[in-house]
């Protein structure tokens, strides 16, 4: 059991990555708190893992929101007596489009979703992580971070901003032996979002070209995401911290 006695938060545990980050967290021993903004998602996730026999409860909470991160901690605190890990996973996209169509309000969500709630999680968990001598981050950001596409630019700019906040956090908490590191996932035909990256539904035209981009020549899946960041919350990445892994088959290479 690589997670056995901590707790984790899964942002986002609804569907998707997140679901399957937050089912191989309680695989391996963790309690998981599993967050989404869709309860019918997560009440479904949590259930699951129960009935597996893993520990998990639900909250939901809206994540670029300050007060209900303190609610989320203090579930996970209330449930499981401790929290050790936080994977940020929520995110939110605008259609595939060009840059000038990009409404003002779309770019709001966009950065509010995948960055803002960056920086709340810390801000809330940082002084928990403290309190118990250390803790860990794994924020999801994104190979659109990396290697942009046209028709994703805001969406492109919120990745790369949570890649270069890991690092930057990593510096800054370090010295309280708070690891923050992040994962970059390829496109992903499993998420509820695969038919804004693409610009419609994912027929198979617009699947080919996707997939001609990606050297191993598949799509990641939740699972390969979840071993991902397994590793980077588990004591086997007890020195890992302002890393970032491509879970991309080698598509940024």
């Amino acid at each position: 059991m690589r997670l056995a006695g901590k707790v984790a938060i899964v942002t986002g545990a609804g569907s998707g990555f997140g679901e399957g980050i937050a089912k191989r967290f309680a695989q391996e021993g963790a309690g998981v708190v599993v967050n989404d903004v869709n309860a019918q998602g997560g009440e479904r996730v949590a259930g699951e893992i129960a009935t597996a026999g893993g520990r998990a409860i639900f909250v939901r909470a809206d994540v670029t929101r300050s007060g209900e991160w303190s609610g989320m901690i203090g579930a996970a605190e209330s449930a499981f007596g401790r929290l050790d890990v936080v994977v940020n996973n929520a995110g939110w996209t605008h259609r595939n489009k060009p840059y000038l169509e990009v409404t003002e309000a779309e770019f709001d969500k966009v950065y509010a979703v995948n960055v803002k709630s960056v920086y709340l999680s810390a801000l809330h968990a940082v002084p928990v992580f403290r309190k118990l001598g250390g803790g860990c981050i794994v924020n999801i950001a994104s190979t659109a971070g990396l290697r942009p596409r046209p028709g994703l630019t805001v969406y492109n700019g919120s990745k790369a901003a949570v890649i270069l906040m890991s690092k930057s956090m990593a510096a800054e908490f370090g010295p309280d032996r708070i690891r923050v590191n992040c994962v970059n996932p390829v496109f992903s035909a499993t998420t509820g979002l695969s038919a804004e990256f693409a610009g419609g539904p994912l027929d198979e035209e617009r699947t080919k070209r996707f997939l001609a981009t990606i050297p191993l020549g598949r799509f990641s899946t939740p699972l390969d995401v979840a071993n991902a960041c397994l590793y980077l919350a588990s004591d086997e990445a007890a020195m890992v911290s302002g890393a970032c892994i491509e879970v991309d088959g080698a598509r940024c290479v």
